[in-house]
């Protein structure tokens, strides 16, 4: 029987794991604290994995441990970062371009993926269900930057389960962008969240005025347009929310229905 080991069920990752679950998987999530013994049953038993874990200052952690026994499985798959890309001033890239981002352990990670024959999934910006613009604004967090000229795609949640889905019922691995059709200014989500929730736009300020994570001045630091053309033709993947539009008129949704 095929059997699922997920390493990081965290916003992602439990996503996934609820959807394999609903398609009756026998799936074992690890979780930091899972022992060792435990996780090393696991992968005796399993026959397809899946690591959400991102890489640490040593390399991906995952794969430093269990990487031999990772290695032998049916199906292999690991979600990584179109940040590999770095800035490409506002140009598109695929997966056929020369990594050369800042962050140097999530390329380490991403290639070792793939040198063991693993799925390797690039994501943007992942946004969803109590993680979207429309909670940021609602919560007076949202910012608008200025910016001109930066654009970088997203990809709702649910079109990463869809992805992974695909995947497995093609099986043909490699690396992939999965993405939105539509890279854009984060202004402009900004403004289409607030005309969904009517709310007046948040002012416009400058990098140096916004007290912000080194993280965050980095990523805003790069400018990049995200292709997703290998991913529809090799696995027939579809993004159900093509654009952000899409995405947050399903998150909005989905705040309306009152839990049962």
């Amino acid at each position: 029987m095929a059997r699922f080991v997920l390493f990081g069920p965290g916003y992602t990752g439990t996503r996934i794991l609820c959807a394999l679950q609903r398609g009756g998987w026998q799936v074992d999530a690890i979780r930091r604290e899972t022992p060792p013994d435990m996780v090393r049953a696991a992968l005796k038993r399993a026959t397809h994995v899946l690591s959400t874990v991102p890489p640490g200052e040593g390399g991906d952690p995952v794969l430093a441990v269990h990487g031999a026994a990772i290695g032998r499985l049916a199906w292999i798959g690991y979600l990584s970062s179109t940040g590999v890309y770095g800035d490409t001033g506002g140009a598109w890239v695929d997966e056929s371009a020369v990594l050369s981002g800042r962050r140097g352990g999530r390329i380490g990670a991403d290639k070792d993926w793939a040198a063991i024959g693993a799925h390797v999934f690039r994501l943007p910006g992942i946004y969803g269900p109590g993680r979207a613009m429309l909670d940021r604004l609602r919560a007076g967090q949202a910012h608008r930057i200025d910016l001109p000229g930066q654009v970088f795609c997203r990809i709702h949640v649910d079109d990463i389960v869809r992805g992974v889905f695909a995947a497995i019922d093609r099986d043909a691995a490699g690396i992939y962008n999965l993405t939105d059709d539509l890279p854009a200014p984060q202004n402009e989500v900004v403004g289409h969240g607030c005309q969904l929730l009517g709310l007046p736009l948040p002012p416009l300020r400058t990098i140096e005025q916004l007290d912000l994570s080194a993280a965050a001045r980095a990523f805003y630091g790069e400018n990049r347009r995200v292709a997703n053309g290998k991913a529809r033709r090799l696995l027939g993947w579809r993004p159900l929310y093509p654009t952000y539009r899409e995405g947050l008129a399903a998150v909005l949704h989905q705040d309306s229905i009152s839990p049962v």
